[in-house]
Formats: structure tokens, sequence, C-alpha cells
């Protein structure tokens, strides 16, 4: 019997007249007799408690029973409480545990049965427990005897506190009660008298095991006084727990509970490791208890205990291999997975202090689970981990030792080194315990004097002073709009480079540094202002900043009061004295002061590891610090504002806001010359002015009433105040900076100049160029913004990626609008100059050659003409012929040159340049002014001849002649001009200039028209209609507007940012029935030619769960019919019985398939009839090439093959091979995975600098070449191997990682000849608003990546050239960039297009419009821009060139296209559901594939990769859950009210900066949002965040942001693609990336030209072959033959 039973029970037994025996046994156990008046003995309690209820009970309290102490007894009980008691067995099961024990002098240590796993629940230390030796027999019979209320009680049932033993001793006593105190309000909770009740009332259904389990809800662990006990006594000294008991199985649901009070508890234990949540146990003889919920007043100190198995668990995550921990993992890698876990569960108590203070108590219950272990698990003991947390834990035992030893609070010292004897017996247990249990009373000490220590310093504070708070709602308008930090250098956390063993200090003594470059931000690393913390220590701040910037020693420098600039310092003394430093990372900043003196001013912050006096801000930030400096410096006039007067009383607040009104404009404390502006901006600004005042020196200052005005002022202001206390001290925790987890994984490379080749650099320079006579030595004053928003310039053009604004481009206009001045001079002599050659088509005569001023003017010669604007330049014309109109007018037909000044390149272009249009006219003789000289020569081209095409040039451009005036008279042209295509074009030589009587533009001109004039076929069997033709029974596009939906039309389609789409239909697909012409009508057009039509209805007219489930190429048969008109046809396509095999699922080429037939009426899907009959593939017109140039010109797009030919039939051609492309800025490989889906193009080598970047790639690509460097030293390594060094412009930094490059490398760099295809997407820095005549500018351009990019082509000179880059690289730096481009491609030769492309419309479900530059060479083809397949909403991809000309790539979608578009739904719904943080990197899918995006996207894929989250922090996951899973929903759906933190902070819910700017930013629409399943994607950006510039990243339905897989899909990267590195580097290399369906159309387009020219070269082989008269087409062939000449 227990020490503590004797204790409770021996007063009571002696109250009855009893007497206790003591004996000794031989273990030196003490043996208790309780000896009955009558004689009787009894050797447990229970017996007495028997005896003495029998004694006062009126019935015989005698048993027979009780005299056969050897005969097993049957349970016995009143039949009502068998009734109420299930568990029949309760007895049998008690006595056969008991019939277990052991014999006298043998020690039983109670141990927990493992469960179905072992690591489920592993045994704790200091769990063992000592039961009686000798159980007598009439131990035996009572375990099973029901007490007076039928429930049998166990030995346990009777160990309990005094106050619960002794309540069962007392008399009954019958008392008269009132009817009132008879009233139940609310059910009590069912109080039980044991345990084994308990356990018998809280039973559930079926066999339990031996070992009952149950959970506990409101307990507390307590000794024999009641007096509450930590966990970790238990089983050191006796202990009980009070709580609800609630059955195992099921919700705790406190109707099922029962209380039991102070029942005796054996063991503790620590659960839950494979499960990855920890659960502490409790452990009785009779059950095993799982620790739900503790009681409020013993939740900290249970708090204490779960936290430390919160470690154990997470530990054994971290160190076991089977649940894919390391466990070789280091400490401190160790402690930094530990901090990102914990973090993301909120918990804040977390530090590297806390883990090494419970090393050991974690390294004795992991090595602890060896004990159980298998073949299969982890074993802990011995891992390096494991060891240094036992050194650490040692090291720091004997610093406190040390500390305690001088303490004279601290009344307990513990050993530091544990026996090492491990011998088996009584006593090593003992000491064991015993220290145990003092290192708990220890731990329970400090945290009793911590919690003194603070209830001291909270009374000793002046309970009278709080401290106003500036109202963030108005200091915002003072600031700029938000922002966010970027950082390019890796920066370290503070606390690495300050001593780790300061954990407690004092403000006071923290050390001191300088911070230079620096920048303050909260928890979303948005710019924040230094104001929205207080300044007064002590006070709790009810916000979190952190800051980063360049650490140094304190050399104790300020600003210069008397300085005028906003920082104190000016950018070129900056930039010259930058600090070399460490860059650093802060935890979060606690208190900031301002120090004034003399002419100097100081301002400094804190934090938990040092003080740091601030320097100079960075760039970023420097406009968020201005208005603190200014309002610094204007407490610091008023202050001496009111020295100067006599009696500083006589100023009241309203004295000193009129002087500061009569401040002059320039001064730096300038406000306003408006007394209310100038009040305004002194109280919403106003702690920073009370705190200077509080700590000058001057009482009278101190206490004027200006002060007191000012606060009363603020208080109306509705600022909040905050109570403080005094200073505490610093207790260091985790740094809870975002940048902790946004480590890159390299530094950025520090800019270098681009290596060129000398033509790049020529034309780039030239326009650069230096002129002192412009210039001087004037700064352009927009350089210094421009620089300061350098960092941000990338994402700001990633996010007005998504602005729906044209593209302008700027250039020359001529003012009169090219109109000609004509009849200059009427009598001018003219004479023909060569006999007639031909008649015009009018029978004029046609001459070659003609005389006017005696200077002779032959066909091909340049004439030009004035202009009505005498200052403009006179046009020129080429002529093609002249010839004498019958009235004897003599006349010339010539195409029109523009110079190109007045082309899209605008200033970009050389001056010597003219190009070549479409453009024709006739002018008279009389009118030409004069004549210039323009060599339009055909030249070779290659990298073979580069140099000397140079040389040439350069040659030329030496002696252009000039005439008086100085302006050239001598050009060159070399493309034609084609605006109306966005494109440069070959000159058609063959056909220029032939002086017959014809003009090749005009001829192109008149077939154009012929072609698209509308007209009926031959017998009414179908009609042409703008270029196409279509007969009964073909399938053709009509408007969708035609053709209602069978949904409500009138009900309305709300729109959202990313939710355009919704409402927009796809053209429907109709087959022709028949035709009718409106009597009367004369000439057929849009309006009087009607059509009959049979509709197909699509997946999409029906439902959206069948649009979601179906192929978007599937329709459905109807009987429905419908008449149109001619106008509402746009295109033509093909619908056949089903698609062959031989069609790939993603392709679509107007092919749609029908094996289903709906009824509209009924809404029914039946399969097709077989007497409908349509098309096969075989048999489609669609097959032939002419019909798929037909569907283009339908489509208004231009011809496949851009020439200035009609279009004629080609023969088909074999596979192409590949081309071996070079990709430059490569990415993870998005551009070259679409051109490799297309089969164009294998990418033979890669360029990439960024390492995650670069393995990603290779991982992708396996048979490309990657150089992982700078594209800059691979150029210089390309031109050194082909021996091209007098060429290469590099600097000496190039030359020497030159050397660096390894010989393999250099032998698998490509040379020129080898290369066919460069792309690529080259960074842009912005340079805008810097004068292009200055020196500084240049030098930046110089580094631009763009040149080296060029640079590559021109050495190269490939077949076929790409650019990828931003929408708005067209037009930043005022078109400036762009036009460069475009002129460095056209003076290598290079035919040129460019236009702007939505990936949405080519099968993805985001809005990515990007730009694109196609360049070929002379002696290809130029590939046109596919078109657009999906409808998408808004694409606004017009550019709008000088002029005002407006040129688009693509039709507009928004109206219609052959399909609908991708939603969010058909992208992601079959991806499995994962938390806030997912971090595992393969999973299973779960779900088949539904949609059809989702079966293309997967392909053979078997397992899901890279789902994984960012992790938001506590705040933005609150805000998250709080989002509506609605469409549309952001911000603005956040309830207005704060939330309180884990920490204990009370944030607002909305972040305040966004009310308070919205109207300035289009109410900030789609930050915090959710995606909307029927919508897209907004442009995916490098990190997705809430704040971010693109914050609609939220999940439709799940409160996350979007994961890595996700933001892939919705990039059309294919789920077998890879990424490389963190999900940093993952979300970058997915929003860098060019979307790979979009580069698949472009590569398709670019197949399409090189097998035309391939046929075309087949069918001229044919031509000339002897025996051509075999094929049945030869005239075609001489045809086509003739075409290709």
């Amino acid at each position: 019997m227990a020490a503590a039973d004797t204790a409770l029970d021996v007063s009571h037994w002696q109250q009855h007249g009893g007497t206790v025996l003591q004996t000794t046994a031989s273990n030196g156990r003490i043996r208790r007799t309780f000896v009955a008046p009558s004689g009787e003995k009894f050797r447990t309690w229970k017996e007495c408690l028997k005896y003495m209820g029998s004694a006062l009970s009126t019935k015989s309290a005698e048993n027979e029973d009780d005299q056969k102490p050897t005969q097993t007894k049957k349970r016995s009980g009143s039949t009502n409480a068998e009734k109420k008691l299930p568990n029949e067995d309760l007895g049998e099961s008690t006595e056969d545990k008991n019939s277990a024990a052991p014999n006298s002098g043998q020690v039983f240590l109670k141990k927990r049965k493992p469960q179905t796993d072992s690591k489920h629940h592993k045994k704790a230390g200091s769990k063992k427990r000592l039961h009686d030796p000798e159980p007598s027999d009439s131990e035996e019979d009572d375990s099973s005897t029901p007490n007076k209320t039928g429930i049998v009680m166990g030995e346990n049932d009777l160990r309990r506190p005094k106050r619960a033993a002794s309540a069962k001793c007392l008399k009954e006593k019958r008392i008269k009660l009132d009817e009132t105190d008879a009233l139940i309000e609310s059910k009590p909770e069912r109080l039980v008298e044991g345990e084994g009740v308990a356990i018998v009332l809280t039973s559930g259904k079926g066999n339990e095991s031996d070992q009952p389990k149950r959970k506990l809800l409101d307990f507390i662990v307590h000794d024999e006084d009641g007096k509450v006990a930590a966990i970790e006594m238990i089983g050191m000294v006796p202990l009980y727990v009070s709580g609800l008991v609630l059955p195992f199985q099921g919700n705790a649901d406190k109707e099922l509970a029962v209380r039991c009070e102070g029942f005796a508890v054996d063991a503790w234990d620590i659960a839950g490791y494979v499960e990855g949540q920890a659960q502490v146990w409790l452990i009785t003889d009779m059950a095993e208890y799982l620790c739900v919920k503790p009681l409020s007043t013993y939740k900290k100190l249970y708090d204490h205990i779960y936290e430390k198995a919160m470690v154990c668990v997470e530990v054994y995550k971290a160190l076991s291999k089977p649940d894919g921990g390391d466990p070789e993992l280091g400490f401190d890698d160790l402690f930094a997975k530990l901090s990102r876990s914990f973090a993301g569960k909120g918990g804040h108590f977390f530090s590297k202090d806390y883990l090494v203070s419970q090393g050991n108590f974690i390294a004795s219950q992991l090595r602890e689970l060896d004990s159980d272990a298998d073949d299969k698990d982890q074993l802990f003991t011995g891992l390096p981990a494991i060891a240094t947390l036992d050194r650490e834990h040692k090291r720091r035992e004997e610093s406190f030792r040390l500390l305690n030893a001088s303490s004279k609070q601290v009344s307990l010292q513990i050993k530091d080194e544990v026996s090492s004897r491990q011998g088996k017996g009584s006593g090593n247990d003992c000491i064991d315990d015993d220290e145990k249990l003092a290192r708990l009373l220890q731990e329970q000490e400090e945290r009793k004097a911590s919690g003194q220590t603070r209830r001291i310093h909270q009374q000793s504070s002046n309970r009278g002073k709080f401290y106003i708070k500036i109202n963030e709602d108005e200091i915002a308008n003072d600031y700029p709009a938000p922002a966010f930090y970027s950082a390019d250098d890796e920066e370290m956390d503070e606390y690495v480079l300050f001593d780790e063993n300061t954990a407690v200090v004092s403000p006071e003594d923290l050390p001191r540094r300088m911070l230079h470059d620096w920048a303050l931000y909260n928890c979303d690393s948005r710019l924040v202002s230094l104001e929205l913390l207080p300044m007064l220590a002590g006070t709790e701040a009810d916000i979190e900043i952190f800051g980063s910037g360049v650490m140094t020693e304190d050399d104790g420098c300020g600003y210069f009061l008397d300085d005028n600039s906003s920082t104190g310092i000016s950018s070129t003394q900056q930039d010259a004295n930058s600090p070399e430093g460490i860059r650093i990372y802060l935890s979060s900043i606690k208190e900031w002061m301002i120090e004034f003196g003399a002419s100097m001013l100081f301002i400094s912050i804190r934090t938990d590891g040092a003080w740091y006096r601030l320097g100079q801000p960075s760039k970023q930030y420097s406009r968020w610090y201005a208005p603190v400096l200014k309002t610094a410096r204007l407490a610091i006039h008023i202050i001496a504002m009111l020295k100067e007067e006599m009696r500083v009383s006589r100023l009241s607040f309203a004295d000193v806001v009129k002087r500061l009104a009569e401040i002059e404009r320039g001064q730096p404390t300038f406000i306003s010359n408006k007394v209310n502006d100038v009040e305004r901006y002194v109280v919403v600004h106003g702690q920073i002015i009370l705190q200077q005042f509080a700590e000058y020196p001057d009482e009278k200052i101190k206490r004027c009433a200006f002060v007191s005005g000012l606060g009363s002022l603020m208080e109306q202001k509705h600022h909040v105040k905050l109570v403080t206390s005094k200073k505490k001290l610093i207790r260091k925790g985790r740094n809870l900076n975002p940048r902790a987890g946004l480590r890159p994984d390299g530094t950025r490379p520090k800019p270098m100049r681009a290596t060129t080749t000398k033509l790049i650099n020529r034309i780039w320079s030239e326009y650069y160029s230096v002129d002192s006579a412009k210039c001087g030595e004037a700064e352009d004053t927009g350089d210094a913004a421009a620089e300061a928003e350098g960092n941000e310039q990338d994402e700001a053009l990633e996010a007005s990626d998504s602005e729906e604004e044209k593209i302008v481009i700027t250039g020359h206009v001529k003012k009169s609008g090219g109109k000609l001045r004509f009849n200059q001079e009427k009598q001018l002599k003219i004479d023909w100059a060569s006999k007639s050659m031909g008649k015009t088509a009018a029978q004029e005569p046609v001459y070659t050659k003609v005389k006017i001023r005696s200077e002779e003017i032959n066909i091909g010669g340049v004439i030009t003409v004035e202009t009505e604007d005498s200052s403009e330049d006179p046009e020129m014309l080429i002529v093609e012929y002249f010839y004498q109109k019958k009235n004897g007018t003599k006349c010339l037909h010539g195409r029109f040159l523009e110079r190109g000044q007045q082309t899209v390149l605008g200033n970009a272009a050389d001056p010597l340049q003219v190009f070549l249009t479409d453009r024709c006219l006739d002018v008279n003789l009389a009118d030409v002014k004069g004549t210039v000289i323009v060599h339009i020569n055909k030249r070779a081209w290659g990298h073979a001849t580069r140099k000397l095409n140079a040389a040439d040039d350069e040659k030329f451009r030496a002696g252009a002649k000039k005439n008086e005036a100085g302006d050239p008279i001598e050009f060159y042209c070399r493309a034609m001009y084609c605006p109306d295509k966005g494109a440069f074009l070959n000159i058609p030589y063959d056909s220029l200039g032939l002086g017959n009587g014809t003009c090749h533009a005009c001829e192109l001109r008149n077939e154009s028209q012929e072609r698209l004039c509308t007209r009926l076929l031959a017998n009414d069997e179908g009609f042409r209609y703008k270029g196409v033709e279509y007969k009964i029974k073909d399938f053709l596009y009509c408007s969708s507007d035609v053709l209602p939906p069978l949904t409500d039309e009138n009900e309305p389609v709300e729109k959202f940012k990313a939710s355009r789409n919704r409402g927009l239909r796809a053209f429907a697909v109709c087959q022709l029935l028949g035709l009718k012409v409106e009597k009367g009508s004369k000439q057929l057009n849009g309006k009087n030619l009607r059509l009959s039509v049979r509709r197909f209805f699509r997946p999409e007219d029906i439902s959206a769960e069948k649009a979601y489930t179906a192929d978007v190429r599937e329709v459905y048969y109807s009987e429905m019919t419908a008449e149109i008109t001619l106008d509402s046809v746009m295109g033509k396509c093909e619908v056949q019985g089903q698609l062959l095999d031989d069609v790939a699922q993603e392709c679509f080429n107007h092919v749609f398939f029908c094996t289903c037939i709906f009824d509209p009426k009924k809404g029914t899907i039946k399969q097709l009839p077989a007497n409908v009959k349509l098309s096969s593939l075989k048999n489609s017109s669609l097959k032939s090439k002419s019909a798929t140039d037909e569907i283009a010109i339908a489509k208004r797009k231009g011809k496949a093959i851009e020439s200035e030919e009609p279009v004629k039939e080609q023969l088909p051609v074999k596979a192409t091979p590949s081309l071996s492309s070079l990709d430059i800025f490569a990415g993870c490989g998005g551009l070259s995975e679409g051109l490799h889906q297309s089969g164009v193009a294998m990418s033979k080598w890669a360029i990439e600098y960024e390492h995650p970047a670069a393995e990603a790639f290779k991982l992708n690509h396996p048979e490309a070449d990657v150089f992982c460097e700078n594209c800059n030293v691979i150029l210089r390594s390309v031109m050194e191997k082909g021996g091209d060094l007098e060429d290469c412009l590099s600097t000496p930094e190039a030359e020497d990682l030159c050397l660096k490059l390894s010989e393999e490398q250099k032998a698998k760099l490509p040379i020129p000849g080898e290369v066919d295809l460069i792309v690529g997407g080259p960074p842009c820095q912005g340079f805008s608003g810097m004068n292009r005549f200055n020196q500084r500018t240049w030098s930046k351009v110089q580094c631009e990546m763009i040149l080296s990019f060029l640079s590559f082509a021109d050495y190269f000179r490939p077949r076929y050239f790409l650019l990828e880059n931003v929408r708005n690289f067209v037009s930043f730096n005022k078109g400036q960039t762009f036009r460069l481009t475009l002129a460095s491609l056209l003076e290598m030769g290079y035919q040129v297009r460019f236009g702007v492309l939505q990936a949405g419309n080519y099968g993805v479900s985001q809005s990515r419009k990007r730009a694109f530059i196609w360049a070929a060479s002379p002696q290809e083809s130029l590939p046109d821009w596919p078109e657009a397949r999906h409808v998408f909403a808004s694409s606004q991809l017009d550019i709008v060139l000088p002029g005002g000309l407006p040129y688009a790539a693509v039709k507009n979608t928004g109206s219609g296209a052959p399909l609908r578009p991708i939603t969010v739904r058909d992208t992601i719904a079959d991806l499995p559901p994962v938390g806030n943080g997912a971090d595992k990197l393969e999973i299973n899918y779960g779900n088949p594939p539904q949609s059809w995006f989702q079966k293309v996207i997967r392909g053979q894929e078997n397992h899901l990769h890279d789902h994984i989250s960012k992790e938001m922090n506590e705040l933005n996951h609150i805000r998250c859950q709080r989002i509506p899973k609605r469409p549309g929903a952001d911000w603005r759906d956040l309830p207005e009210e704060k939330v309180k933190l884990s920490t204990g902070q009370l944030v607002d819910l909305i972040p305040w900066c966004l009310p308070n700017t919205a109207e300035r930013h289009n109410q900030w629409k789609g930050l915090f949002g959710r995606l909307d399943w029927e919508g897209n994607f907004p442009t995916s950006v490098t990190d997705p965040q809430p704040m971010g510039k693109v914050g609609m990243c939220f999940h439709p339905e799940q409160d996350r942001i979007v994961t890595v897989r996700e933001c892939a899909r919705s990039q059309g990267f294919p789920d077998s693609y890879k990424f490389y590195g963190n999900i940093q580097s993952k979300h970058r290399q997915i929003g860098n990336a060019v979307p790979p369906p979009l580069a698949r159309a472009l590569g398709e387009k670019l197949k399409e030209v090189i097998d035309a020219v391939k046929s075309m070269k087949a069918a001229l082989q044919i031509a000339q072959s002897p025996c051509r008269a075999r094929y049945e087409n030869g005239s075609q062939l001489t045809s086509l033959a003739s075409s290709l000449r």
C-alpha cells in the first residue's frame, strides 16, 4: 500500500476505534495491518472501508465469503447495477490482473503495452511504478466485490487525496431542501466515485484491449494536497489527476464524459512520432489516457511538457530516414529545419537556446525509442545531431551553474554530470529520479522567478505614462504607393554575428553598430515607415517591422542639419563612399530614437541583437525615410523657436503652427503656406515631435503649451494610446524576418559590360553618342529617379503587362501628311531618250528612259518630288516605267521609298537607309524635282561574308555623296517595309523596275481585291467569300452572336479580374445546307446573301460540367437549322465522324469530330445514327495545302509563306529535319520545349547564368550542352575559338573568365555555320528617361544583355532568329531598345517581323502577353504569326505605329475563336488538395484526369511532382482563410476587424495601406484574391504573393497560395517537366519562362515555311529533270520553279 494512502486514511480508521500495526519486510518495504475493534485484521484500505460501511448500515455486515480467501468469487451486485453496467467482466479482469501479481519480495514495474506500430507510443523516462508485493487473499476477493452502488471497486479507486477520501467517510444526514434548491438549470457533469466506474461508463462498443484507452478533457495533475504539479514529476512523487474522462473513439463530446476526481497516475508518455502530431499520455493501473485539453488554470504547466513533446516529434521527423528525414543532419541544419517548421505552425517560443536547454530530455526520449525499434526503424543513438545536442546541453548547464553560484535567489544547485553507472537496482533508479526531480524543480524556480521579475517591473512602472501612437490612415498620403523590398545580394541573419550565449541581456548592454543602404519592411516584405513603430522603450507595439542593410562598425557619423537634401548626403557622394560591410537582415525592431545636438542628427533603431545607428537608406527606401527626417528637423526647428522666446508659455500650439506656415518654400522644414495643411502634418506625425520634446533637458520646453496642445489634438484624431512599461530584459528568440526564408541559391552577378561585335557596338554607341555641344556637363534629372527604380524595373514591366493599354511607338511624322506638290514647272522641257518598249493596259506607249533638264533618268532610278510642306524632305519614288498619256502628258509610275526615320525605326535608323514600300503612284514628269542615288543591289549573305559586307558598308558611309546643303543624296535600300504586316521583307528584285508597263505592287493589289470579292459559284453550288470557297455540305464557322446559347441570354455575367473570359463563346460550327439571294440584288454582299445552316452544338453550349469533361474539339450533331447572313461567316472548318489515330491529341487544324446527336428540346445526347454521314479526314479538303491557305485567309491571316507571289499549290514533303538551335538566357527551357514539341528544332546548346535554371534545363534537355556561365564570357570564347578576336569588344573581366573555361567546355562551343536558330529572351533593365547624349547613360546601356544577344546573331548569322520579351518591351524606354534591336537585325541583312501575342490564345489558362521579333535570312522565308485558336478576352495586342497606323499580329479573339478558353478548372482541378507550406516533392495524383487539358498535360506521368506551396506567415494565412471562396473575392471582402496572433499581437485584418491608397490604384483589385474556377490565371510572376504585383494567387477553394505545379500548368508545362532548386527558384524559373504551347505554335509556323521552301526546291529539281513529263502536274511544276527563281 502506498504511503499516500496511509497518510490520508489512518486518522479516519482510528476515529472508528481501529488500530494500525506496522512491520518492515526483508526487502525494506513497510507493511501495515489494520485491526478493527472486533479484532478483525485487514491488509487493504478497501477492506477497511467496507467494514466501516457495514458497521453504519442497518443490514448485516458479515459476509461468509470473506472467510474463504482461496475461492474465486463470481461477480455479485444488485440487479439495477447490472442493468446500468454493460461490462460484466470487470471483476474477472481485475481478478486476473491481481492474480498475476509477483510474489513477496519482488519488484513489479509497470510497462506500457505497445500498439500496432511501436513508434506510435514510446515509453518515456521515469515511468516506473511499484506495486504491493504480497497481495492477500481477501484482497483478491474484495477486488471483485461491488460497493453499495453496485459498482466494482478496484484498488486504484481508493487511492485518492485527503479531501476525496475524507468525503467518503462522512455520515449521511437528511436535510429538508427548498423547492428552488432542487431546480437544475443545466445538465450537470456526471461525477463518479472512482476510476473504474469512469472507465465502465465511457467504454465503447466492441471488445477493448487489455489496457483500455480514454481521453482526458479539462484535467489537472496535482499532489495529495491539491496543488498543481508538472506532468514530468509523475513517477517521482505521488500525483493524481482530476478531469473529464471521455471515450477514446469519436469526438470530444462533453455529454459523453464523466468527471473523476483524484485518481492516481503512475506514468506518462509521449506518442505521435509517426503521425507527426505530438501526444501526451497519462498511464494508470487501469487505463491509458490521451491528454486532449487541460483546464485553463493548468494550461501553462501543460504547455511546458507539450512544447517539449512537439520538439521531440519534430526532431524525430528530421532525423528518421524512413519518415523522410536525414540521419546525418548536423546540429545547425537541424535547428534551421526546426525553426522553419515551428514558424509555419505559428509557434514563436522556439529558439536555439530553447533547443539546447531541452537537449538532454530530447536525446533521452529518442534514444529510448531504440529499445523497441525493428530492422526498418531509425536508430538515434550515436547520430551527429543527438551527440551535439547532448554536448551543447552540458555546456549550457555548466554556464548556468556558474551563474547560479553567484545568485542569492537560487536555492537549489544541480550536478551537471549524471552518474555514468547504469547498473541495475533501486539505488541507481533513486539517484536518477532525484536528479530529474531537482531539474524540474529548478525549471519551475526559473519560470517563477521570471514571472516575479516581470510583475515587479510592471508594478514599479509609471502607471500614468502612456504613448500616443500615430494614426496609420492619415500618414498614408505623405508616403509613396506600396512597394516591396527586394535585394540582389544574399543577406545574413544578424543573430549569427552576435554571441549566442547572450540569450538574456539588458538593452543597454547590446552592441552598437552602423547600418547603411538599409530599408525597413513588414512581414509581407512591404516597405513601411519607421513612424509605425513606437519610439518609447517598453511599449507593446501592434506591428512587427524588420530591416536589411549593410552593417559596419559605429563611426559616430550622422546627418548635418544644414544640408538641404532629403537624406543628408547626395547620391553622388553615396556612390563614391559606399561602405564595405556585411549585408544582414534584422530581427523585429523593438524601438527607435532620435538624438540631436549642435548641427548633427542621429537616428538609431534597436533589435534584440544590437543597436544600429542609421546611415544612408537604400535608394529604394529613401522616399519612405524622407518624411521621418523632415519631421525630426521640424521638431528641432520648433524647439529652437521656443528657446528664443522669453516666455515659452506665450506660444500656444496655434501660434507655433502659424509660424511654421511662414517658412519659405525651399527650406528643409517647409510644409505648406496653408495653416490647415501645416496643422494636419504636425498632428499626424506628432509622435516624433513629442518624443523629441520629451528627451529635451529643459523642463519648460518639455511642458510647454505647444506639447499639451499637440497631445490633445492627437487624441482628438483618435490616435491610439499604448500603455508603456519599463525596459524589459531581452530574451532572444527566432529571427522572424521574412528574408530568412528567401535566401537565394547564389548571389546575382555584378553588371558586366556586354561583349559585342563591332557592328552592334557601332549601331548602339552612335545612337548614345556623346555630343558635348548638345549636353556639355549637364546631367539628366531623370537619371537618379530611374536608377532608384532599377531593381523594380523587371517586375514593374511584368505587372504592366496585364494592363489593357495600347502600345504606341512614337516616331517622325510628316506635317504635310505626305501630300505632294504638283505642277511646279509646266513649261519644263522633257524628251524621251528611248524608243517605245510596249504599251500599258490602257494602250499607252511605254518608255525606259527620259531626259529632264538635260538629266537622263532610267527605269529603276529614283526621283524626288516635293511635299506641300517645303521644310519636309522630298518624297522618293523608284521608277517602274515611263509612259505617255493619250493627251500627250509625259508621266512615270513609281513605288515609294520610305526614309528610315519615317518607319517604325524612327531615330534609330541609319540616315542613309531607305525602304521599299508597296505604295505606288503616277507622277507627271514635270513635277519631278530631281534624282538621288539609291543602291538596291542584292549581295551575298552569311557568316562567311560578314566581314566583307561590314567593310563595304563602312566604305559607303565614308564616301556617300551630299548636296550643297549637306544633305545626303546617296542612299541604300535592302528591305521592303510593310507596316500592315509589321515586317521588313525581302525586296522582289526580279519584279522591280522591269519597264514593261506593269507594276508588281499593282498586280498583287488587284489580285488580292479579286480574290477577296464575293461571288457565287457555278450552278449555285456555293460561294466565294473573302478568298475562301464554300460549297454545299461544307462546314464553316459563324459568329456565336447569331446562334443564341441554350441558357438565358439576358442573364448577366459578372466579370472580375482574371475572370473576363466568363460568358465568351467560341465560333459556332455549322454545315452549309443552302443559299438564298434576295430578289433584285445586283451585287452580292454580306447582307443580301442568306445561308441555311445546320447547327452543331459544342459541349459548353450544354453545360459547364459537360464542357469540363469533353474534348475541346468535340461537337454534337443536331436537327436544328437556322438562316444566317453572309457577313456572320468567320471561316472554314471540317467535321468528321471520329479523329484518326495519327492526329495528335494536342494538335488542332480546324478539324472537329462528332459521334453523338444532341436534342436541344429534351436535352438528351445519343449515339449518332448510322444514316448521318460526315466527312473523313482522308477525304477532307483540309488535308491539302491550298485549303489550309484558304482557312488562313478566312481567318484574316496572311499567307504562310511571305512573298509577293500568289498562293500556288505545293507538293507534300516528308518531315523536316530539326534545326540546330542555340538558346541564350535559356532559363528552365520553356521556349526550347515548345519548339521541340513542334518538331522544328532541337536544342543543342544553351546558355544560362543562374545555376538552378541551368540545372533544370539539363534535366529536361539532356541532349543539349548547357553552359552555366555569363553569356559575355561564352561569346568571347566562341569568337576566340573562331579566330575573330579582332572583331570582339570585351572587358578584361570577361577575358580572365574565358581563361578559366576548361578545354572540354571550349570544345563543346559551337562555331559559325553550325547554328541554324538562335532563340532567347534577354533581360532588359530600364534606362527610361535617360539622356541619350550622356556618357553615364551609355555606360549603363553597355551593360545591357541585349547587346550580347544581338552580337551572337551577328557572329553566327543563323538562318532564323527569335527574340522574346515582355509586352512593353516594344514601348518602354520610349521604344529605344525595340527600335535599335530592329535596326541591328536589318543591318545584318535579316528579314524582320515584330508583334505581340497572347498566350491565352494558344491553349493555356493565363493572361500573358509577350512581344516577339522573328528574323530570317534573305535566303529563307519569314514565318508568319500563328493564328489565335482559343477565345480570350481583351487581348489588346495592337501596336500603334508612327503616323497612327494600328497593327496587330493576330486578331482580337474577344468576339470569338475556333475553340473555347481554357479555364482554371481545366488546368488544376484534378490535382490533390495540399495545405499551406506543403513541401512533399512527389505525391500520387489521386484522381484520373478529367478535362482535355489535363489529359494532354499529364501525358504518361504516374506521379505528381512539385505540388508544393509557399508558406504564408500567420497573418496572411488568417487573411486567406477569411477570403470568401467565390469568384472575384479579394482584400475588399475582409471584415474590418483586428485579429490576435499567436504572439499576442492585435493586428488589422485589412492591410492599412490598401484602403488609404485604393482610389489611386484601381482599388488594388486582385490583391489577396482567389482564382475563379471558370476564369483564368493572371500573368505568372517569379514570386507569387498576396500583396505582390499580381496578388491573385489564392487557390479557388483551398486556403493557400498556388503551388509550383499549378503555376507550371498555368504556363502549359507538361507534368513531366522538372524544375530545380528551392521553391523560390522554381517559381522564378516558371515565371520567367515562355509558355511552351505558345512556343510550339511559333515553331509550327516556322516548320510550315521550311516545308514550303523544301517543297518548292523539290519542284524545281523535278522541273529541271529530263523526265518531268512523267509527272501529271508538269505545267504546275514549271510555275513553281519559276516562282522559286
